[in-house]
């Protein structure tokens, strides 16, 4: 019997601290990362920076990330937002946030934006508020993929049936933002 008590709390151990790692978010429904944004823009990541901030044991990373807007779809984003985010690397140390959007220079993205700035992801839903633009295969059609890299088919399915969401074609770029601005008119109208 004394032989698997440390083996038995190891396996323990080493369990809950996989558990603790994880970030655990019920996917938002498409009428909920719309209703609930603040911001919605798309928009192209130009700049990132990470920055120590707090003192004491409220010291941590912050990671401020620049995008260009391109086309604001709700709210008042302006030619530029930024968003803080919780977490980066500064000086070898990181400290992150699993499941959390990982940004870089350069990507091209749609936003669902709540909280900026007292959030510690101020996205709605975390990563659920992330939807990729990209192209296609064959380049020439701007698609639409989760933050996962799933391709996005249905819009009515997110927060639903999440394999039933990325089932089907990609949604095009324009279909995206067409049904964005649908949902939009149907809350404007209640």
């Amino acid at each position: 019997m004394k032989s698997f008590r440390l083996p038995l709390l190891l396996l323990t151990f080493l369990f809950g601290f996989a558990t603790a790692r994880a970030t655990t978010v019920i996917p938002p429904t498409f009428d909920r990362l719309v209703s609930d944004a603040e911001m919605i823009f798309e928009g192209a990541v130009s700049s990132m920076h990470s920055e120590w901030t707090g003192q004491g044991t409220d010291r941590h990373i912050v990671t401020y990330v620049t995008f260009k807007v391109e086309d604001p779809i709700k709210g008042s984003p302006g030619a530029e937002c930024t968003l803080r985010m919780f977490g980066g690397t500064v000086d070898g140390h990181t400290i992150e946030v699993a499941d959390a959007p990982r940004f870089k220079v350069g990507d091209r993205d749609i936003l669902f934006v709540e909280h900026n700035g007292t959030q510690f992801i101020p996205l709605v839903g975390i990563m659920h508020g992330r939807f990729h633009v990209q192209a296609d295969e064959t380049g020439l059609t701007e698609i639409i993929t989760k933050d996962n890299g799933a391709p996005l088919a249905q819009v009515t399915k997110l927060g639903q049936d999440e394999s039933a969401a990325v089932a089907g074609k990609a949604l095009t770029k324009a279909e995206f933002k067409a049904a964005i601005r649908q949902k939009l008119a149907e809350i404007a109208a209640k």
